[in-house]
């Protein structure tokens, strides 16, 4: 018989947790209830779960492969795997978080672009796809809980949008934010957490050729337990970093207090770039557990993406670039 034994250093999902936070399953079974979706349907199959509401913009898939940017390592995560394993704390602290989220309404979607831009507006999500060059990407992703999956994801460059928002000068941080709607989704219910779930990055880091607007997944649009209908990615980062649904993009002179951050600033900080000699507070970040492969490989500094990145750093010794 084989028996898998977890490695002693393993963290169970409701151990990541902030101490002084507890999940209110009662909350999350009542919305569960209110919106028609059985909880037992999270162990569906992922096409059964996303077949729910057809999106708009499904014609336009699949985009182009862009092939510069490889995996090296692994292959491709399975949709199923990666589809049923997902941190999204607006529906929920388990990774089973695939039917809950099917409450989020992605359309109409509108994003918000303000701060210091030369004229702020608003632009609904399909307006928004059509005018970006489109392409998909292979990228590693990496948790901070040190697991990790390989994604082709769908979408645009994160400079593309810069450059159609006209930033200012000024301008020296990006930050984004995602939708408030404690109705559909249970967690923001809970007080304690700093809701709406905000990110941020440099102007350089947003510039930068990796960073990337997902708005699809293998080939069609994002699933909402990805984060539809818009989402970051940042492959040479922690993942709490690639906020999910994305409804509001501001330009700022001062650096953003970030949603982890500011909940636990010893343990998630602003920068949060992947480093293998750099462990979280409560467990070592060396090695990754592979979702659907199950086992374990040495992690690598920037998730291996250091060509890409690693001078976006220099002379910022200082900082804590790796928590």
């Amino acid at each position: 018989m084989l028996i898998k034994r977890l490695p002693g250093w393993h963290i169970k999902d409701d151990a990541l947790t902030p101490e002084a936070l507890v999940l209110d399953r009662r909350g999350l079974l009542k919305s569960a209830g209110r919106i028609g979706v059985a909880f037992a349907a999270a162990s569906m199959p992922l096409a059964g779960v996303a077949a729910q509401e057809v999106d708009p913009s499904a014609k336009l898939y699949p985009f182009r492969h862009n092939d510069r940017y490889g995996l090296g390592d692994r292959e491709i995560t399975s949709e199923s795997t990666a589809g049923n394993y997902n941190n999204f704390y607006e529906f929920g602290q388990s990774k089973k978080i695939a039917s809950a989220a099917q409450a989020l309404k992605t359309r109409p979607w509108m994003i918000r672009i303000d701060g210091l831009v030369e004229k702020p507006f608003e632009i609904g999500i399909d307006e928004l796809l059509k005018a970006m060059p489109r392409e998909e990407r292979s990228y590693r992703h990496r948790c901070v809980e040190a697991w990790s999956m390989a994604v082709n994801w769908s979408g645009f460059p994160l400079k593309a949008l810069l450059d159609y928002a006209k930033p200012l000068g000024s301008a020296k941080y990006i930050q984004m934010q995602t939708f408030l709607d404690p109705e559909i989704a249970p967690g923001q219910k809970r007080k304690w957490y700093p809701w709406p779930y905000t990110e941020g990055l440099t102007m350089a880091e947003a510039a930068s050729e990796l960073a990337f607007m997902a708005t699809g997944v293998y080939g069609k649009p994002l699933l909402k337990q990805f984060g539809a209908p818009l989402r970051l990615a940042l492959p040479w980062k922690y993942g709490f970093k690639s906020i999910k649904s994305v409804n509001r993009i501001t330009f700022q002179e001062r650096r953003p207090t970030t949603y982890w951050e500011a909940l636990q600033p010893n343990a998630y900080g602003f920068w949060a770039n992947v480093n293998p000699d750099v462990p979280h507070p409560r467990w070592s970040q060396a090695d990754e557990e592979v979702l659907g492969n199950w086992f374990r490989q040495p992690t690598t500094i920037f998730n291996g993406y250091g060509a890409y990145v690693a001078h976006l750093y220099k002379g910022l010794e200082h900082e804590r670039l790796f928590v």
